[in-house]
């Protein structure tokens, strides 16, 4: 019998393609000495993994320190020095561990060889590290004398705040709420990121000097005009909070809601039950929280049916609740995507069904169906196709496809918006602020802005906003030009800083070293091409990875049974062991990690490896140009490509 497909496809390097009919030595497949002239050159490019994460860590370096490649400072624990490298562009590491739907894990290399490096994991490990061994950010030796204002404290304006403060500037965050974190207070559910967590990596922000002023909404408590008056500069964070209605009629029935009214009533403690029959219309990590939210409170059958909404509404608490055993909501829950391609994290969606929701893909809202009292019986929805075109979204309806899915309260959570109350000059006539590649808004000196505000999107999207603002803010604040950013504007290995932290002298290094064989700034030809290339597996040497299962994260799966109630944490951390043994499976696309192949296989002793005492992470093998014949064996053999055959171009 013929294997799945599925089943062996992309599980290791296969030596052999389909419709080989006779083998072929493996020197034979690797060893082509007579097509190149060409020397070795050493370039340095960016991993799928940080192209692909929105707050720009550079993941690839933090991985590195945990697989104990790359050495930390003398005296420095290696968990911290990885946490510090992490957190040079993240300053939430331990909810981002949890809540991350991680893109950088989609785009990583390793799934060619078998399974995405966990990434989510071994993050999750550093940030309850630094929890656990209370560390803290080291303030600026001075400060600047510059103020600047934050509006909102969500990740993108705690973000802001956080590098803000590490260049010695003053923050004050202005927010509206009685706590800060935006949506990952007020958004998502305490199961997904615990609040002792939470606070943590605020608090640890809030040490470095940065104040606040909560409950002030700037535009209503306090003008702008004012802000302009007592800051130097302003970011604009405050976030998309309000959710969007259905598009449909009759949408404005007391018990049909959208998905942010929701969740802040269930997080602020006001909600405590649902109705019989939830309906939830999405398909991204919003729905989903908002779904398995409805499946653990539950129903009360002697509870008002007009309670749950007025709970929502921020009228009243529910007592009721206390006293009555609640039991098992029917949560449904639509999206216009079919379920494979619907944008929540897979992982959530698997577990989701899991508790009993029924997800329906390829469905549309039509209508909402009312009762005499005006109150939402049932949403109305047709089966469709939804694709992207020309990015936006088109659905087309299928017709005579019409059904009705019986409701007591129906959520929208199809996407949220921004409240310009007071700062009606921001809006561009769209919902948004318009904001350049340096997030400093048009037309508006000495303001930036990021994160919702500019375009609803992941909570790590908002993290890399407020990171990019923070620079551009600080050039405005220090008189300078801000710079065009770079085509790949992510975090990067730095291999001057790891010269300097090994004592090693570093003459001056001008970009590009691109074709020269002389230069000993770093090592002969080195040229960092971080900020333009992302190097794909097609460049790597693959047969190098054997198949290493992935380490997997502990993860309580519940049932439509055990979740009624249940609001503890499912998700477990990795120890210490486990971290090392993940991190180990990280490919170091783009960058040497020290495996000896391109020494070995040399057959004129060519390249070699840098003296121990002049060696640091990045410069560990050179090469003899005298001796080198231009064979590539080295190129071919080199599992991460960083070396090239460039040299002679």
């Amino acid at each position: 019998m013929a294997a799945n497909p599925q089943e062996t496809q992309a599980l290791t390097f296969r030596r052999y393609k389909d419709g080989d009919a006779k083998p072929v030595r493996w020197q034979d497949q690797i060893f082509q000495a007579s097509w190149s002239h060409k020397c070795p050159t050493y370039i340095q490019s960016t991993p799928p993994c940080q192209g692909s994460c929105p707050s720009g860590e550079d993941i690839r370096g933090w991985l590195q320190v945990v697989r104990q490649t790359e050495k930390p400072p003398q005296g420095v624990p290696w968990q911290e020095y990885a946490w510090r490298r992490l957190t040079e562009a993240n300053p939430f590491p331990s909810v981002m561990g949890r809540v991350c739907p991680a893109p950088c894990e989609t785009g990583c290399n390793r799934n060619e060889v078998e399974d995405h490096v966990g990434i989510n994991s071994v993050e999750h490990f550093l940030g309850d590290y630094a929890n656990a061994n209370k560390l803290a950010f080291r303030k600026p030796e001075k400060s600047t004398g510059k103020k600047v204002a934050v509006l909102g404290g969500g990740p993108a304006g705690l973000s802001c705040a956080y590098q803000l403060a590490l260049k010695g500037h003053a923050v004050t965050i202005f927010d509206d709420h009685e706590h800060l974190g935006g949506m990952m207070r007020y958004g998502i559910p305490g199961f997904r990121t615990p609040r002792d967590i939470l606070d943590a990596e605020i608090q640890r922000i809030l040490d470095l000097g940065v104040e606040t002023r909560l409950k002030c909404r700037v535009g209503t408590d306090v003008s702008m005009e004012q802000i302009r008056k007592d800051f130097d500069a302003v970011f604009l964070g405050m976030g998309a909070q309000g959710g969007r209605p259905l598009p449909v009629a009759d949408s404005q029935a007391p018990n049909v809601v959208t998905a942010t009214s929701f969740l802040k009533a269930f997080n602020d403690g006001r909600l405590r039950h649902v109705g019989k029959r939830v309906v939830v219309v999405g398909g991204g990590d919003t729905s989903i929280d908002v779904a398995t939210v409805a499946r653990r409170l539950g129903h009360i059958e002697n509870a008002k049916p007009t309670d749950f909404e007025q709970a929502i509404a921020g009228y009243m608490a529910h007592d009721v609740a206390h006293v009555s055993a609640a039991q098992g909501a029917e949560v449904t829950l639509t999206s216009v995507f079919g379920v494979d391609k619907m944008q929540a994290n897979r992982h959530e969606i698997e577990q989701a069904a899991a508790e009993g929701i029924d997800i329906r893909g390829g469905w549309a809202p039509v209508g909402v169906v009312k009762g005499a009292d005006g109150r939402a019986t049932a949403l109305r929805v047709a089966q469709c196709e939804a694709k992207f075109v020309g990015g936006r979204l088109q659905i087309d309806m299928k017709p005579g496809t019409e059904q009705d899915i019986p409701a007591d309260l129906i959520v929208s959570a199809i996407g949220q918006s921004v409240d310009f109350t007071g700062l009606e000059e921001f809006d561009n006539g769209k919902g948004a602020v318009a904001a350049d590649r340096n997030y400093r808004v048009a037309g508006k000196d000495g303001v930036f802005a990021g994160g919702d505000v500019i375009r609803p999107h992941l909570l790590t999207t908002a993290i890399g906003h407020g990171s990019i603002a923070a620079e551009g803010i600080d050039r405005f604040l220090r008189g300078e030009d801000l710079e065009k950013r770079p085509k790949i504007d992510v975090h990067q290995f730095d291999l001057v800083r790891k010269m300097h932290e090994k004592g090693l002298q570093v003459e001056e290094a001008k970009e590009p070293m691109w074709g020269t064989c002389d230069s000993k700034a770093a090592v002969h030809n080195y040229d960092n091409r971080s900020d333009r290339h992302i190097i794909t597996h097609k460049e790597l040497f693959l047969g190098h990875f054997g198949f290493t299962p992935r380490v997997k994260r502990n993860f309580i799966t519940l049932t439509k049974e055990t979740a009624l109630g249940n609001f503890e944490e499912r998700l477990g951390a990795l120890d210490e062991k486990q971290a090392i043994e993940e991190a180990k499976r990280c490919m170091s696309c783009g960058l040497c990690f020290e495996c000896d192949n391109c020494v070995v296989y040399c057959p004129q002793t060519a390249v070699f490896k840098v003296k121990k005492n002049q060696s640091t992470t990045g410069r560990y093998v050179d090469t003899d140009y005298d001796k080198c014949i231009g064979c590539h064996i080295c190129r071919d053999v080199c599992p991460t490509g960083y070396i090239q055959m460039g040299l002679g171009e």
